[in-house]
């Protein structure tokens, strides 16, 4: 009897250890990845939980502010709710919103999501949980923002500048043409003579109504803050529409056999296979399409400030201009069309191997071989405003250099897809080709550029 009353004491020392050790074993675990840092009135909820595999028995959110818990949800076991979703097993997946319809009392001001989710271990005779919390800031107030430069006059292909308000400062804003998004950027960072912006709520944004997009397009201002606040304002602007020229480009044996194997030596984005004309269609498409993307990239590594301090770009009046910006191509061998294109560029031509100018002063962000393109060099002057030169012979500059306006950068080829010795040069606002010509009109840049940044150091 003795022993068995030992056995038993061990049993239940055993047990309780057990008992003990399993709630120590870990909760599911929980990632809030929505909201961030902001909620506003209605704001995505979005959270990962994951059980390792076993069930979960209770999922529960609630958001606390000023000492007051609101639930926002819970699901035990057993039940459903429309707001998550099983991603397997032991795994969910939480979708709602914080906003008014939830939080009747939600105010501006400092608040908790708090997640709580548990499991069952010891074959369920116990749970464990797990409690993830995220402190956000609670923004009700949509931004402000208001048009302060006038005279916004923009050229189908071309570009414009804006200077405009906003508040608070730490919003995204800028200017939105259709569904096409131009970031602003600080106004204290425009650098030209006699310009001294000190507003902090000033910012400068470069815009574009692209060669294919109408002139009717709409225009706006918008702001936009983490919490999914939005706020837009319209300002005046008048869009003037362009003819671009319709050309036929005839191609034969001799230019294809000399481009198409050079170009997919220097790339692996596409390996197309059949003809020598079939492998020049899928470069003259999908490379030409897959090396947009690649420039389009660039416009995120542009400076937040005017590196090219208001002075006007390098004409390339020295030069013949062989091909005109969004020029309509379409493509012929042994006189049938094999393709159509948009040619976003300048073609200049003077001589063979000819020195290539720094249309301004920047920063290199690319110089090596780029597929259409050849030897390719991308200058970054800041605040969206890029310039690119393609088919160079030789690269003379590096990638991370400061380049003055002027300053030799290469010389003229016939590298990538390039019919005979000339540059390539085109501008980009914040990726998207625009019109060069206008860039190295002083006329255009002192209406479009330059006076603005006066009218807005003067205030």
């Amino acid at each position: 009897m003795r022993k068995l009353a030992v056995v038993l004491v061990l049993l239940l020392i055993v047990a309780a250890g057990v008992f003990i050790y399993a709630g120590r074993l870990p909760g599911p675990t929980i990632d809030i990845t929505s909201p961030t840092a902001f909620v506003g009135r209605s704001t995505p909820l979005d959270v990962a939980i994951d059980a390792g595999g076993t069930p979960l028995t209770v999922i529960d959110v609630t958001f606390e502010q000023n000492g007051t818990r609101t639930p926002i949800l819970r699901r035990e076991a057993g039940t459903t709710d429309s707001h998550v979703s099983d991603d397997g097993p032991g795994r969910a997946r939480i979708t709602h919103l914080i906003g008014r319809d939830n939080v009747p009392e939600l105010a501006s001001g400092p608040a908790r999501v708090i997640v709580r989710a548990s499991r069952p271990v010891l074959f369920g005779l116990r749970e464990v949980s797990t409690t993830a919390a995220r402190d956000v800031t609670v923004r009700l107030e949509p931004p402000r923002v208001s048009v302060q430069s006038t005279h916004h006059y923009v050229n189908q292909g071309g570009a414009e500048m804006v200077v405009y308000r906003v508040s608070p400062s730490d919003v995204a804003s800028g200017v939105r043409v259709g569904d096409i998004e131009y970031p602003g950027y600080p106004a204290t960072g425009a650098r030209a003579e006699g310009v001294e912006i000190t507003d902090p709520d000033l910012r400068i944004a470069f815009f574009a109504v692209l060669h294919d997009q109408p002139v009717s397009v709409p225009i706006q201002l918008y702001a936009r803050d983490e919490a999914g606040n939005q706020a837009t304002a319209a300002f005046d602007t008048r869009v003037f529409p362009k003819p671009f020229k319709q050309s036929r480009i005839p191609l034969d044996d001799r230019l294809l056999d000399r481009v198409v194997p050079a170009i997919l030596a220097g790339t692996d984005e596409v390996a197309p296979s059949g003809s020598t004309i079939e492998q020049f269609v899928v470069i003259n498409s999908e490379l030409r399409r897959r090396n947009a993307e690649t420039i389009a990239s660039f416009a995120s590594k542009t400076a937040p400030e005017m590196l090219f301090r208001g002075v006007v770009f390098h004409p390339f009046t020295n030069t013949a201009v062989q091909s005109a910006f969004a020029d309509r191509r379409t493509y012929l061998y042994e006189g049938r069309e094999v393709d159509r294109q948009v040619h976003l560029g300048f073609d200049l031509a003077s001589v063979v191997n000819a020195p290539v100018p720094a249309a301004n002063r920047g920063v290199v962000l690319m110089a090596r071989e780029l597929g259409i393109y050849g030897n390719c060099v991308i200058i970054d002057h800041g605040f969206g405003v890029q310039s690119l030169y393609g088919h160079l012979s030789q690269i003379g500059v590096q990638e991370g250099a400061t380049v003055e306006k002027g300053q030799e950068i290469g010389r003229t080829g016939i590298t990538g897809l390039a019919g005979g010795d000339h540059l390539h040069f085109t501008m980009l606002v914040d990726g998207q080709m625009v019109n060069p010509i206008e860039w190295w009109d002083p006329k255009w840049f002192e209406d479009r550029i330059v006076r603005k940044l006066r009218e807005a150091s003067a205030h």
